[in-house]
């Protein structure tokens, strides 16, 4: 059975596919870019030339393995390179006298009848939905008869990691010893889901994503062929759309065109994919690298307004950061990249240090995971823009150890407070316990920290704004650095947290664990329930209220 997918495209000018049967001079009905550009001949693929190489070599030495296994992500190639494979080997040339060859004739019988997806001893079976043991059986059953008319039966198995574990062991036995006139040629997408033993018995061709920059010659191909004028730029956007697929890519410059009714422009471009223009990007992390927070939301929404979706904002911005740490290494250029947009990139890449870059590329990045699962987005992209104006006035780490080593004072500028005047002498006065300092601490933000204090930390000696610690257990090296600011955010006072060897008292934790134990002794010693356990051996007690001494 033939599909209709299309997983590799290139530009085949002089050998256009034709329907299977037309009729002089009827017309056409219309066929999208991606089948009609479907390659007919291994010269035809594009960025898989070391496949290509590795097969013409084997074909020319007679040296062709018995199973083919293709992989790769969407759209570069692999039921293309499969159907490709079946012409070589069953193609008699022109004269009918012709061999297995590279370059199959294209206009014999063998290779007509392949393309068209009618040639009986080429059989494909598409594996998502011929899943079972029955479905091998056959293919099992049928490998024993010879071809019909052509030199090997071949059977094209698309998605092949969708078989059940069942039908890949019904088909180990014949894969590793098929007849000498069957090729089995295999393609998956996932092919970490296909078990190991099918895997030593293939021959493993794995297909590269095509880079953009020959996507975007071969849509300009393709265009020049449909006879529409597309802007250079317009190509270097679809074929970074395309993700390193031609089929998605000559699906996205399908839909241009007829976005365009006739020409296609970077413009409409961006507004079908909802992308945001490059310029306005370079704006806006322009603004970022200003502090200017006001002008900076004001130029989210409006991209927001202009359909530009505020996950692909903020991937623009990583696009722009990356552009300009690769222009910092001097990395190559970008051919998709204007001239405009190189010129700033190298002028950042002059200004910014890479501290400030890798930070900027951490904290957008962690932003768009925030985008990506919040339920409000835009809000989401906004916030996750102002947590990257606010961290740009923060110290650099390695200028606050350098201040920290040579005694100098460290000096951050602090918010402006919004608490009422009696809220300051509040926030002086520190918890009268260690208890009720951890208490306080869980509920005014640092959760974390107070479980921590909570769980793993023995009382040395708490005399405010000093505290004597010692851990259970190895903490984080900035434990202590981390716990200070949290008690001087909350007291107002600069503590000094200390950890040492001495005698501690247990945990909190601890304590509460012996003190429930102490209690549930207790109960365990009432006269009520020693009652009840001789009457009852086999008892257990699994709770108990205080208040009223009952025993459950």
């Amino acid at each position: 059975m033939a599909s209709d997918s299309a997983d590799s495209f290139s530009l085949s000018l002089d050998e256009p596919a034709q329907p299977p049967s037309s009729q002089a001079g009827s017309v056409q009905p219309y066929r999208v870019l991606a089948r009609k550009y479907r390659p007919q001949r291994f010269a035809d693929l594009i960025g898989q030339d070391a496949m290509v190489r590795t097969l013409g070599n084997a074909i020319a030495r007679e040296r062709l393995a018995h199973a083919f296994l293709l992989t790769g992500v969407r759209g570069v190639g692999k039921t293309s390179t499969a159907r490709l494979i079946a012409k070589a080997l069953n193609c008699i040339g022109p004269d009918g006298a012709g061999g297995p060859t590279i370059h199959p004739c294209g206009v014999c019988e063998p290779c007509v009848a392949i393309a068209e997806g009618r040639h009986i001893d080429v059989i494909e079976m598409d594996a998502a939905s011929h899943t079972g043991v029955d479905d091998v059986r056959e293919i099992i059953e049928a490998v024993r008869y010879a071809a019909v008319s052509a030199r090997y039966k071949v059977y094209i198995v698309d998605e092949v990691h969708m078989l059940s574990k069942n039908a890949f062991n019904a088909l180990l036995k014949t894969l590793e010893e098929p007849p000498a006139h069957v090729k089995f040629l295999f393609a998956t997408t996932e092919v970490n889901k296909v078990p190991v033993t099918v895997l030593s018995r293939c021959q493993r061709f794995d297909l590269r994503r095509i880079p953009a920059e020959q996507l975007a010659r071969h849509f300009g191909q393709v265009a020049a062929a449909e006879q529409v004028e597309v802007e250079p730029e317009a190509l270097a956007l679809i074929a970074r759309a395309a993700e390193g697929s031609a089929r998605d890519g000559l699906s996205i410059l399908d839909q241009a065109i007829a976005h365009g009714a006739g020409g296609v422009t970077a413009d409409q471009v961006r507004t079908m994919l909802g992308l945001s223009d490059r310029g306005a990007i370079r704006a806006l992390l322009g603004l970022l690298l200003a502090g200017e927070a006001a002008a900076a939301l004001a130029a989210v929404r409006e991209q927001y307004e202009l359909g530009v979706e505020p996950s692909a904002l903020i991937r623009g911005l990583l696009e722009c950061v990356h552009g300009i740490t690769r222009a910092k290494v001097g990395g190559p250029a970008d051919g998709a990249q204007s001239v405009e947009e190189r010129e700033a990139y190298s002028d950042w890449a002059s200004r910014l240090g890479y501290a400030a870059l890798h930070r900027l590329w951490q904290l957008l990045l962690k932003g768009l995971a925030e985008v990506h699962g919040a339920a409000m987005p835009l809000e989401a992209a906004e916030m996750a823009l102002l947590r990257v104006i606010h961290a740009s006035e923060l110290p650099d780490p390695g200028t606050l150890i350098e201040q920290l080593t040579s005694g100098e004072g460290v000096s951050v500028r602090a918010p402006a407070s919004s608490a009422p005047a009696g809220g300051q002498e509040l926030m002086q006065a520190p918890p009268a316990s260690y208890a009720a300092l951890v208490e306080r601490l869980g509920s005014n933000g640092n959760a974390h920290l107070a479980q921590q204090l909570h769980d793993f930390v023995g009382l040395v000696r708490y005399e405010p704004p000093h505290l004597e610690i010692r851990p259970a257990k190895p903490l984080s090296g900035d434990f202590t650095r981390t716990l200070g600011a949290a008690l001087k955010s909350l007291t107002g006072l600069v503590w000094t947290v200390a950890v040492s060897d001495a005698e501690a008292a247990p945990s909190l934790l601890d304590q509460e664990k012996a003190e429930a134990e102490r209690e549930r002794q207790d109960v365990l010693a009432s006269p009520m329930v020693k009652a009840a356990f001789n009457n009852f051996p086999e008892a257990e007690l699994i709770g108990y209220a205080l208040d009223e001494q009952r025993s459950a």
